[in-house]
């Protein structure tokens, strides 16, 4: 049998604690005390689920004893028992936390219906607590895979940074994992029983991107019939994380920057701004330095959202965590995929220990997922359930690693390009001691359009290079 609610009824009147005792008494189980310091009493020993408290009563009054239950307890719901003369009071009392109140004489289906919504507020309450504190849980850093030197930094920094209010720019390459460190800044900051509001900014198109960031009115625009609220507004007094924040358009950095700046947002077609307290963290995959140079990016913005900065490192430089993420990605793929964990043979975990993983975590999550679904019964994963370009590229084939990281959409061709001609251009400057014009002849080029392309690709003879060599005669 279900134990009912527990309420505690508190008047110094005899007769209203009855009445009260009595109406309740089929779905809960009542305690009637006389007095504030008596309940204190009470609630010092035992829990319960609602208290029903009378504003005026001598000794300690309602609304002490109220501000004494919030110190002890933000769960609990308080409804407020007062006469019609002190009403005010009663309103007071729920600015300090009261659920509601009800005028003496009450009515008995108006007792039961707001106990019903007082108990049921209560149960909706603990629950989003123990969703929350299960989501704060998950990520926590004993929750992220991370035992490598790199990674331990970056639990360092974000672990001083998260209990601030400072902007956090958190860089590296697509499949790192800058979401989950973005949310673990916000569940481990004041903010985190906030909103936390995630948009990426590459996913939407930009003549749409102003009205989900900052809202519009009715009217605004052809297709704006309604009034929407933006992100900054859902986000106010959270977080809001700006991921992929490299592709956004010069117009909207400017009106992000104001935000930043002034704290305000303005919804399209409003006739004035409105303050927001948002935490704003921002994540790119690109040279926010290089965009910057080439007129892409605004310098004033990356000042401002790199006020603290948190570079995830590529996997391939964190292959000590390479073992524990595959055992923790084993787990929790087969717990959700509702089948027996599964090992990996020891072929496949060689070769899976020497993939450089161009896709970073994100590859090796799906590389996991892919092979268990593909192995039927097997309780064993072999390299047959591995992907077939996993044995195409070896451990040290620059060319093709490039080649996959161009093809996953990773890198840029022209990137790609630059690093080819970069690494070509520098061997045949070391090959000839750093003499431009032999190494020009090394390559089929001239010494001017070796030079140019040094000077684009930022490519420069060392201080330690012979005089006659940096001179290039």
């Amino acid at each position: 049998m279900a134990t009912k609610p527990v309420v505690l009824i508190v008047d110094d009147e005899a007769g209203v604690r009855e009445s009260v005792r009595m109406v309740l008494k089929d779905a809960y189980e009542p305690v009637a005390v006389a007095s504030g310091e008596a309940a204190l009493e009470f609630l010092g020993g035992r829990s319960c689920d609602l208290i029903f408290l009378d504003v005026l009563m001598p000794g300690i009054d309602g609304l002490e004893t109220l501000e004494r239950i919030r110190a002890r307890d933000t769960r609990v719901a308080v409804v407020m028992l007062t006469a019609t003369k002190t009403v005010k009071t009663a309103v007071t009392a729920m600015k300090l936390g009261a659920f509601d109140y009800l005028t003496k004489p009450f009515d008995i289906e108006e007792l039961r219906l707001v106990a019903e919504r007082a108990t049921e507020n209560a149960r909706l309450k603990q629950e989003v607590e123990v969703l929350r504190e299960a989501v704060g849980q998950r990520y926590s850093f004993s929750n992220i895979v991370g035992q490598s030197e790199p990674m331990q930094k970056v639990f360092k920094t974000v672990a001083a940074v998260a209990p601030m209010k400072s902007t956090v720019l958190i860089t590296g390459e697509s499949g790192t994992g800058k979401e989950l460190i973005a949310r673990a800044l916000h569940y481990h900051s004041p903010r985190a029983s906030r909103p936390l509001v995630t948009l990426n900014c590459a996913a939407i198109p930009d003549n749409l991107l102003e009205s989900e960031l900052f809202g519009h009115e009715r009217g605004s625009f052809t297709d704006a019939v309604d009034k929407k609220v933006g992100q900054f507004e859902l986000a106010h007094t959270g977080t809001i994380f700006l991921d992929e924040i490299g592709e956004m358009s010069a117009g909207l950095q400017a009106k992000l920057l104001r935000v930043l700046e002034e704290g305000e947002i303005q919804r399209v077609g409003a006739p004035r701004p409105m303050k927001v307290d948002v935490r704003v963290v921002a994540a790119t995959n690109r040279n926010l330095i290089e965009n910057i140079a080439a007129g892409r990016f605004r310098k004033d913005l990356y000042f401002r959202l790199n006020v603290v900065t948190v570079e995830l490192p590529p996997l391939r430089a964190r292959r000590d965590d390479i073992p524990h993420l595959i055992a923790y990605f084993l787990t929790r793929k087969s717990r959700e995929l509702g089948i027996p964990r599964k090992e990996l043979a020891a072929a496949t975990a060689d070769r899976m220990l020497q993939h450089s993983w161009p896709g970073n975590v994100r590859e090796l999550e799906n590389v996991i997922e892919r092979m268990l679904v593909l192995s039927g019964d097997s309780p064993v994963l072999t390299t047959e359930h591995l992907p077939s370009d996993m044995g195409m590229e070896l451990t040290g084939d620059g060319n093709r690693d490039t080649a996959l990281q161009v093809l996953s959409g990773l890198k840029t061709l022209s990137d790609a390009v630059d690093e080819f001609e970069r690494e070509i251009i520098a061997q045949a400057l070391s090959q000839t001691f750093y003499n431009q014009t032999r190494a020009a002849e090394l390559l089929g080029t001239t010494r001017r359009i070796l030079k140019y392309r040094m000077d684009k690709l930022g490519l420069d003879c060392p201080d330690s290079a012979p005089p006659a060599a940096r001179i290039g005669a």
